[in-house]
C-alpha cells in the first residue's frame, strides 16, 4: 500500500465516524463531556481536590463535593465557574451547576495542612495563612477573588 492510499483510507474513516456521530446524535454528548479534561485546570487544584464533575444532563453539570461547606462556598461561585468552563470550550455547554455531597476521587496527596486537619493535629499556622495558601493555588483571578471573599466572610462570622 502506498502512502496516498493510507491517507485516503484515513480520510474516509474520519468521514464515516463524523457521519455516524451525527446520525446517532452523539456529537452533542461528546461536547458536554469535554468539561472533564478541563475541570481541574479551570477551577484550580484546591477546588478540584474538593469538587469533581460527576455527570452532565441537558446543560446541567452535576458536581460531587467533599462536604456541605464546599457545596455552600461553590454555590456562590457556580455562575462564574460555568462561565469559565464555557469560555474554555468556546460555546455554552454548561448552563447550570448542581452540587451534591459525596466521595470525591483525589488525584494526589492532600497538602500538608489538610493532612494535619484529617489526623486531628493542629498546625501552628493561622487559618488565614491556610486560606492564602489555598488561594494561591487557584490560577483564575476571578475565581480566586470570589473564594477569597468567601473565606473573609466565613472568618468574620466565626469571630462574632
Amino acid at each position: 500500500m502506498i502512502r496516498g492510499d493510507r491517507e485516503n483510507r484515513m480520510e474516509r474513516l474520519g468521514e464515516i465516524l463524523s457521519q455516524s456521530l451525527k446520525r446517532l446524535n452523539l456529537a452533542g454528548r461528546l461536547t458536554e463531556y469535554s468539561v472533564w479534561p478541563i475541570w481541574d485546570e479551570t477551577v484550580g487544584p484546591t477546588i478540584a481536590r474538593h469538587a469533581q464533575p460527576e455527570k452532565i444532563r441537558r446543560g446541567t453539570l452535576f458536581v460531587k463535593v467533599t462536604a456541605p461547606t464546599w457545596m455552600q462556598q461553590l454555590q456562590y461561585m457556580k455562575d462564574m465557574i460555568a462561565e469559565k468552563l464555557n469560555q474554555r470550550l468556546g460555546k455554552e455547554v454548561v448552563k447550570n451547576i448542581f452540587f451534591v455531597v459525596g466521595k470525591v476521587e483525589t488525584k494526589g496527596p492532600p497538602p500538608k495542612h489538610e493532612q494535619s486537619q484529617a489526623t486531628g493535629r493542629s498546625q501552628p499556622e493561622s487559618k488565614s495563612r491556610l486560606d492564602e495558601e489555598q488561594l494561591r493555588s487557584i490560577r483564575d483571578p476571578e475565581i480566586r477573588q470570589s473564594l477569597q471573599r468567601l473565606f473573609e466572610a466565613k472568618s468574620r462570622r466565626g469571630k462574632s
